[in-house]
């Protein structure tokens, strides 16, 4: 490996030197998609099946390991196509029907995300952290025929599945208790001699692969309907900026000579966690080590016992890790890289993580599930030198920043509303048109946050303009609580805003309006709301006035004096 370039090679020529070579992985095409002229990767893989097929090349090693658990690759492809088998023999699921997915990170959660795919079924990964009526919501939204659980989301459950007319089987795994009507244990379903090959299915890159439920502005969550081209695009664009870091600053990309090996410690439920992580460690043959809960302590073990290489998350996470008392107790030499985004990372992180993993890069991005979760990456040296940029695009995107009336793109280093297009934009909003029309505008996404770029065309995310949280690393959007808060008979009105937060980056706050009379205190407006959404969303300061809440000339509340009053700036 060469030394590193004094002066990186610029990223606009970089880009056209890998993607217009004959020789490179990286070509590109121009497809038309949905009647929109789009840049697409030439050799990413047509769908997530192939994906899948993809792996088998790597059967004798260890693929999944929870706690005493492992797996190998191929056992997980027996039991994948074991599921694949019973999902269309025994429930008759066919090609764009709705497969529910409600659990924690156990190794069931691949199997059904596999399995559901390679059929051509539509997954629907569902936030394990809802409640019981939240989860109800999605399942009716999305209209799933069949629902895998585990035994905590099946108890929350268990009182609104007889009105989900259109579910009509439910699937769980890890339960010890009776099981109520039309719910079947999981080892009952795999118990039956199935084939060792997937059933057949003829897929398109345009076939509905996911629906991802995001919180929605009007407090009904919308379902992110994601294409398998838009899952598959981004597995390239993940190794191609690998790739270009690499040969920016005068390296030549080496292929790993051993298994790697990627801590999974968040939610598989998520974008990051299913389509980065999950099929981005599965493509290149890792072993994914799954964590039932984030602990720092956990992880540090976990990394020295698995000799694993990546891990990540929010950015609070790897901070958790180079704080925790036991770090420098344990042996994690073997990290290479450290993953983070879902909320803004200190500048600071980036060196404090340079210290103590000299041998590791780390990289911050930019993403939504609208855009299958890259839309920019900032990674190593680029990093290093940017940290406050979110990075830039791979060549197949495109990001601009438009002014306030949708008219016109602004200048560089002029902030605006951040618009991205490319082959991972999302198809639209799950029988949502109208949602749709608004997001989308002759094939780019009008993201709802604020930036701008700078000479280079690195992105810098400034501010959000949805009125919405981000708790480490979950969307929470103000009007669900307020409305959830405006439920309770003594309460007149209601301000949700951000309270900031080193670890989380933000936690809940509210400022409550009482009714004359009223005497409900900040405790009982917790335990209401906890009632109907869920814990992460629950105010965790409640601000309780008697005078009416500022407003504008226009009866809008102005957040930033409410967020003055309660002493937050």
């Amino acid at each position: 490996m060469t030394e590193t370039a004094a002066t990186p090679v610029p990223v606009p020529l970089l880009d056209q030197r890998l993607t217009t070579a004959p020789d490179s992985p990286f070509g590109i095409d121009t497809l038309r998609i949905r009647g929109i002229e789009t840049l697409c990767w030439r050799q990413s893989f047509p769908h997530l099946r192939a994906v899948f097929a993809h792996t088998a090349q790597f059967a004798a090693r260890d693929y999944l390991v929870y706690e005493s658990e492992r797996q190998t690759y191929a056992e997980h492809h027996c039991q994948v196509a074991a599921l694949a088998h019973a999902l269309t023999t025994r429930f008759g699921i066919r090609k764009g029907d709705r497969v529910a997915l409600a659990m924690r990170n156990y190794p069931e959660w691949p199997a059904v995300f596999w399995a559901s795919v390679a059929i051509g079924a539509i997954i629907v990964p569902l936030n394990a952290w809802l409640t019981g009526g939240e989860l109800a919501y999605a399942l009716a939204d999305s209209g799933s025929r069949l629902l895998v659980v585990d035994a905590e989301r099946l108890a929350s459950l268990e009182s609104h599945l007889p009105t989900l007319t259109e579910l009509e089987a439910t699937v769980v795994v890890r339960s010890t208790g009776a099981l109520p009507a039309q719910v079947h244990a999981w080892g009952e379903v795999l118990a039956e001699p199935y084939p060792a090959e997937l059933p057949p299915c003829a897929l398109d890159p345009e076939d509905d692969a996911a629906i991802y439920y995001t919180s929605g502005t009007t407090g009904r969550p919308k379902g992110a309907l994601l294409t398998h081209r838009n899952i598959c695009a981004n597995q390239v664009t993940g190794v191609y900026l690998r790739a270009r870091t690499e040969f920016r600053y005068g390296r030549t990309p080496q292929p790993p000579t051993q298994q790697l090996g990627q801590l999974i410690s968040v939610p598989l439920f998520h974008v990051t966690g299913s389509v980065a992580m999950l099929i981005g460690s599965t493509i290149q043959g890792s072993k994914l080590v799954f964590m039932r809960r984030w602990d720092p302590e956990d992880a540090i073990r976990l990394i020295e016992r698995e000799r694993l290489n990546s891990f990540g998350g929010v950015p609070s996470m790897p901070l958790q890790v180079i704080e925790s008392p036991i770090f420098r107790q344990h042996d994690t030499s073997s990290v290479m890289a450290v993953l983070f985004g879902g909320a803004p990372p200190s500048p600071e992180l980036a060196r404090r993580i340079k210290d103590v993993f000299p041998n590791a890069s780390a990289s911050n991005g930019y993403g939504l599930t609208e855009t299958a979760g890259v839309a920019t990456v900032n990674v190593a040296e680029d990093y290093l030198a940017k940290p406050a940029s979110a990075g830039v695009p791979a060549p197949v995107s495109r990001v601009k920043i438009m002014d306030r009336d949708a008219s016109a793109e602004l200048p560089v280093g002029e902030t605006g509303e951040i618009w991205i297009r490319g082959p991972q934009v999302f198809k639209g909003y799950w029988r949502n048109p109208e949602a749709t029309a608004k997001a989308l505008v002759d094939g780019w996404l009008r993201s709802g946050d604020l930036g701008y770029v700078d000479e280079e065309g690195a992105l810098f995310v400034v501010d959000r303009t949805k009125d919405m949280l981000l708790r480490g690393g979950e969307n929470i959007y103000c009007i669900e609580v307020e409305n959830a808060l405006h439920t309770h008979p003594d309460v007149l009105d209601v301000a949700v805003v951000g309270i900031p937060d080193p670890i989380l980056g933000e936690r809940v706050g509210a400022m409550v309006q009482l009714r004359a009379g009223a005497t409900a205190d900040a405790a009982a407006l917790r335990t209401h709301v906890a009632a109907r959404i869920a814990a992460f969303k629950v105010p965790e300061r409640i601000d309780i006035v008697h005078q009416p809440l500022p407003r504008n000339a226009n009866g809008k509340i102005l957040k930033p004096q409410v967020k003055a009053a309660m002493g937050l700036g």
